[in-house]
C-alpha cells in the first residue's frame, strides 16, 4: 500500500480498535461489578452485557447505507458520540437498568460497516483485501489484549472507571476522524466492502452463507454466556479475584495462540478448511462439556479455557475469510453486513439466554447450554460444501471497455473460475485461484490505466 493508504487504513483501524477496546474490556469484569447493583439479577445482567450487541446488529446496516447520502465522516463522529453518551449513562448508574441503558446506547453507535466503507473509499482495489486484513488483525488484537487490560483496569480504577475510559477513548476516536483520517474525494458504493440493498434476498437464501452467519452467531453467543460465570469459577476453583484474573487469561491466550496458528496454516496450506473448521466446532463444543462436568477440578477449567479461547481465535480467523470464498461475487460486502449481524445478534442471545439459564438453573447449567448450541452447530458446520479456495480480485476497467466482452476474455484468464463486471462502478470481480491466476494479463484486458 502506499503511504496515504497506509495512514487512512492505520488511523481508521484506530477508531476501530479504540471503540472495540473499551466493549471487550468489560467482559471478564462486569458479573463481578453488576451483581451488587440495584434491581440485579443473573437474567439482567446477562441482558446488560448483551443488549449492546441487539443495538448494533440492527443499527449497523442502516449506518452504512446512511453514510453513502451524508458522508462517512457525520456518521462515525455521530456513532462515537452516541457511544461516549452511553458510556457515561452506563458509568453514573447505581441500578442495572441504567447499565442497560447505556449498554443499548453504546451499542447504538453502530460505525463498524461505515469505517470498513470508509476503508473502501480511501484505497485502491488491489490494495483493499491488505487494508481490510490490517482493519481484521486490529480487531483480533483489542480482543485478545482487553482480556487482559479488562481485569488489570478494574484493579486500578474499577468498572465504573473502564466506562468511562469508553468515553475517553470515543472522544479520542472523534479525534481521529477529525483530524486525521483523510476525506474521500468521492464517494462510492463498493459492493465488495458494503451492504447493497438489492442484494439482501439472494444473501439471505444462500445456505451456504447461512451456514456461517449461524456458526459467528452461535460462537459469540457462548463467549458472551461464558463470561457469565468464568469469572466466579475462576474465583471459586482458584482463588484469583476479578481483578487478578489477567493472571489466568494471560497465558491461556498465548497458549491458545499458539494452538491457533498451526491449526490456520494446516487448513490453508494443505486445503482442508472444512476439517479443521469440522474439527474446531468439536472441541469448541468439549471445552463447555469440559467445563460443565469437570468446573470442580482446577487443571479441567484452564484446559477447557485454553481450548476454546484457541478454537474461538481459530474460528474468527476462519470464518471471514469463508466468507469471502463463498460469497457471490460483487455481494461480498452484503455478505459481510449479515454475517456482522448475526455475529452481534450471538452476542445478545447469549447474554440474555445464558442469564436466564444462570438464574434459573445455577451456574453449571450455563455450560451446559452453551454446550448444547455448540452441539447443534455441529451438523451445520458437517453438512457444508468444501470451500473453493478462491479468493476475490476486484479491477478497475476503462468505461469504454464492452462489459460482455471483457468479462468473457477475463474468464480465459490462467486461474480465473468466475468473473462479472460492474459497469456502474467500473469494476470487474473475479473469483481466482491465485496459484494459477495471471493477473498481468487480467489488467492488460480492462483497459484501465
Amino acid at each position: 500500500m502506499e503511504k496515504d493508504e497506509l495512514r487512512a487504513t492505520g488511523s481508521l483501524a484506530a477508531v476501530f480498535s479504540v471503540r472495540l477496546l473499551g466493549l471487550f474490556m468489560i467482559y471478564p469484569v462486569f458479573e463481578d461489578y453488576a451483581r451488587p447493583l440495584s434491581g440485579s439479577t443473573p437474567y439482567r445482567i446477562g441482558l446488560a452485557l448483551g443488549i449492546y450487541g441487539l443495538t448494533q446488529g440492527l443499527l449497523q446496516i442502516p449506518f452504512g447505507l446512511l453514510s453513502d447520502r451524508v458522508g462517512r465522516r457525520v456518521m462515525v463522529v455521530g456513532g462515537l458520540v452516541m457511544f461516549a453518551v452511553g458510556s457515561v449513562i452506563a458509568a453514573l448508574s447505581s441500578s442495572i437498568g441504567g447499565v442497560i441503558m447505556g449498554r443499548a446506547l453504546q451499542g447504538a453507535g453502530a460505525v463498524g460497516s461505515v469505517i470498513l466503507a470508509w476503508v473502501a473509499d480511501l484505497t485502491r482495489e488491489e490494495n483493499r483485501t491488505k487494508a481490510m486484513a490490517l482493519v481484521g488483525i486490529t480487531i483480533g488484537g483489542s480482543f485478545m489484549v482487553a482480556l487482559v487490560a479488562g481485569p488489570l483496569a478494574a484493579g486500578m480504577i474499577g468498572v465504573a472507571g473502564i466506562f468511562w475510559l469508553m468515553a475517553v477513548l470515543a472522544v479520542l476516536g472523534i479525534g481521529i476522524v477529525l483530524f486525521i483520517v483523510p476525506r474521500p474525494r468521492i464517494l462510492r458504493l463498493h459492493s465488495d466492502a458494503e451492504t447493497v440493498p438489492t442484494l439482501l434476498r439472494s444473501i439471505l437464501r444462500n445456505g451456504e452463507l447461512l451456514r456461517l452467519d449461524f456458526g459467528i452467531f452461535a460462537l459469540h453467543a457462548t463467549l458472551t454466556a461464558g463470561f457469565l460465570v468464568v469469572p466466579a469459577l475462576l474465583q471459586a476453583r482458584l482463588g484469583v479475584s476479578s481483578a487478578s484474573q489477567w493472571m489466568v487469561y494471560l497465558p491461556v491466550l498465548i497458549v491458545s495462540a499458539a494452538l491457533m496458528v498451526p491449526a490456520i496454516i494446516v487448513a490453508e496450506k494443505y486445503r482442508c478448511m472444512k476439517a479443521v473448521f469440522v474439527g474446531t466446532v468439536c472441541v469448541i463444543a468439549a471445552s463447555e462439556w469440559m467445563l460443565a462436568f469437570g468446573e470442580r477440578q482446577r487443571f479441567m477449567v484452564l484446559a477447557a479455557l485454553t481450548l476454546f479461547f484457541a478454537a474461538f481465535n481459530v474460528m474468527e480467523a476462519s470464518l471471514p475469510s469463508l466468507i469471502t470464498k463463498i460469497s457471490p461475487l460483487g455481494a461480498k460486502g452484503t455478505a459481510t453486513g449479515v454475517y456482522s449481524s448475526s455475529q452481534f445478534i450471538g452476542i445478545f442471545v447469549g447474554g440474555i439466554a445464558g442469564g436466564w439459564v444462570q438464574q434459573s438453573f445455577g451456574n453449571g447449567a450455563v455450560f451446559f447450554w452453551a454446550g448444547a448450541v455448540a452441539l447443534l452447530w455441529l451438523p451445520v458446520a458437517a453438512t457444508m460444501r468444501q470451500p473453493s479456495y478462491l479468493v476475490t480480485r476486484v479491477l478497475r476497467i476503462d468505461p469504454a471497455v464492452d462489459e460482455q466482452l471483457l468479462a468473457a476474455a477475463l474468464r480465459q484468464v490462467p486461474g480465473v473460475a468466475e468473473a462479472i463486471v460492474v459497469s456502474d462502478q467500473h469494476l470487474a470481480y473475479l473469483k481466482v485461484d491465485s496459484r494459477a491466476f495471471d493477473q498481468a494479463r487480467a489488467r492488460s484486458l480492462t483497459g484501465a490505466q
